[in-house]
């Protein structure tokens, strides 16, 4: 495979990104082929030209296209749901639970904010407790087995949440044999996989009980694909909004969703197939991976002018997602690395995400195939030194990076 700083993946699908900006954050929103946006227009249009044939047989079209994914994924098409989001197939794990009394939940202090809370709020509502497991950034495989085996021996068992890539420490968790100890200690298990299709090679994780998945992120598909998967095909789960198919058996009650546009759900099979005809997912995969590689050592020449270890050390690094750490304190909570989003891309045309572990701010950067070595070298040139900048405020002004988006 041809690598160099002036090259990108130019064979594969075209993309309608701003050409002014520098896109480093594909792990937050994704970005969606010209094709795909093609394809979903299509039928959008298919579907304002009769309402009503479009939506009398809408559930059966939503059918064909979760067999196809769940095709195309290497999954019984009968344990596989189309959802909206992560957070929507996680909610409708937590309402299955909700009869129950006392529901106690454990998640990671990695985990994704808006699962957590919804963890939380399950174990408020049912009298539970809500617990939470420290992981170190950097332990390994084997002690973050360790970790949350201890943790669930030391509590009632309950419903565990697990992150399959972490979204704010870009880490993989080993969630294969984190599901096994849990089911040995009585635990059910829900595992988010939100950035985990098109960046795992097998991203359905089969020992959990419950997995989420983004088909939005780096699988490419248009905003509200997800996919939720169920190990026994548990008829317990219901959507979150009944309709018509609320009596039907699952997975086939999730097809009805009444008059809502479920073309992103329609569409997500062509994108995913698109890309791996024009590439083929095990070279974006290397192509992503690499890249993020050879950009850490870009920015690892301007950053050691400001401190000792850029890089930290992150246990089960993951593909194209990537960890930086921030100078000087800055962003150290979730609010203040929100805050330095939306001012980055005004000031220089740079898209990143900010996160914050511990106290440290970092800014992690994710690659697909129409980035290429010269966003990195951007990056390094205008985008450091105004956060260096910044730092060197917030150290004298700790406020000023408090604005809200």
């Amino acid at each position: 495979m041809k690598f160099s700083a002036a090259y990108s993946y130019n064979s594969g699908p075209s993309w309608s990104l701003d050409p002014r900006c520098k896109h480093l954050n594909h792990g937050s929103f994704g970005a969606v082929p010209v094709e795909v946006q093609a394809e979903q227009n299509r039928l959008r249009t298919l579907m304002e030209q009769n309402p009503v044939s479009w939506f009398s047989a809408a559930h059966e079209r939503v059918g064909r296209a979760r067999e196809e994914m769940a095709r195309l994924l290497g999954v019984d098409p009968s344990h596989l749901a189309f959802v909206f989001n992560v957070s929507a197939g996680a909610s409708v794990v937590f309402q299955r639970f909700m009869a129950r009394s006392p529901v106690h939940t454990l998640v990671t202090d990695h985990g994704y904010g808006a699962v957590s809370m919804g963890a939380r709020r399950l174990s408020q509502r049912t009298g539970g407790t809500f617990n939470v497991a420290s992981v170190p950034l950097n332990a390994t495989a084997m002690e973050v087995v360790d970790i949350l085996t201890e943790k669930m021996q030391s509590i009632p068992p309950g419903l565990l949440v697990i992150d399959q890539v972490t979204s704010a420490t870009a880490r993989r968790f080993p969630t294969n044999e984190i599901c096994k100890k849990a089911r040995e200690l009585g635990f059910t298990t829900l595992v988010d996989g939100a950035h985990s299709p098109g960046v795992l090679e097998n991203p359905i994780c089969f020992d959990a009980d419950y997995w989420v998945g983004n088909l939005h992120k780096f699988a490419c598909a248009p905003r509200g694909a997800a996919l939720l998967y169920s190990r026994e095909a548990d008829q317990e789960l219901f959507p979150l909004i009944d309709s018509w198919g609320a009596e039907l058996e699952f997975p086939k009650r999730f097809d009805h969703t009444g008059t809502m546009d479920t073309t992103a759900w329609l569409t997500a099979p062509f994108a995913w197939s698109l890309i791996d005809k024009m590439v083929g997912w095990d070279k974006v995969r290397q192509w992503s991976s690499r890249l993020a590689d050879e950009g850490e050592k870009i920015l690892d020449v301007t950053l050691r002018q400001w401190m000792d270890d850029p890089f930290p050390d992150v246990g089960q690094k993951v593909g194209p997602l990537r960890l930086v750490r921030l100078p000087l304190g800055l962003g150290r909570t979730r609010e203040q690395s929100d805050a330095l989003r939306i001012p980055l891309i005004e000031a220089t045309g740079i898209a990143l995400s900010f996160t914050s572990f511990h106290g440290q701010g970092f800014l992690r950067f994710s690659t697909h195939i129409y980035n290429s070595l010269s966003d990195f070298d951007y990056l390094a040139s205008e985008g450091l030194p105004l956060l260096h900048q910044w730092a060197s405020q917030v150290s004298t002004e700790p406020n000023i990076m408090n604005n809200k988006d």
